[in-house]
């Protein structure tokens, strides 16, 4: 697995420069992503923190185990659903980041433990 921190560096996903809006400094928020330590920005969701760093890939099809992106960002689907700080099917497009969090890929159909 490549580092998220030199993805994040190669492929940043956050618009910063706009010829019409303006994006005012936000505070930084470290949480973990598959046990690597990532950045995400206050105000950000999970799913949005982690598409600024280049994660593509949120689960893994129950059958065929094919990889899962980021669909809706309305919660009506399930495509982003993470195991977050031990839960399970948490949709990640919904929730808010938070600092410490430990955020995993769901690869199954999120059993309780």
């Amino acid at each position: 697995m490549i580092s998220l921190l030199l993805v994040r560096e190669e492929l940043l996903m956050r618009v910063k420069n706009h010829p019409i809006l303006k994006f005012e400094d936000k505070q930084e928020i470290s949480f973990e992503f598959e046990g690597e330590e990532v950045i995400g920005y206050q105000g950000d969701s999970i799913a949005s923190a982690l598409i600024d760093n280049g994660v593509k890939t949120f689960g893994y099809s129950i059958k065929y185990h094919r990889p899962r992106g980021f669909y809706c960002a309305i919660g009506n689907c399930a495509s982003c659903n993470m195991e977050v700080d031990g839960q399970p099917n948490v949709r990640t497009c919904l929730t808010a980041l938070k600092p410490g969090m430990k955020v995993y890929i769901q690869r199954n159909k999120g059993e309780i433990k």
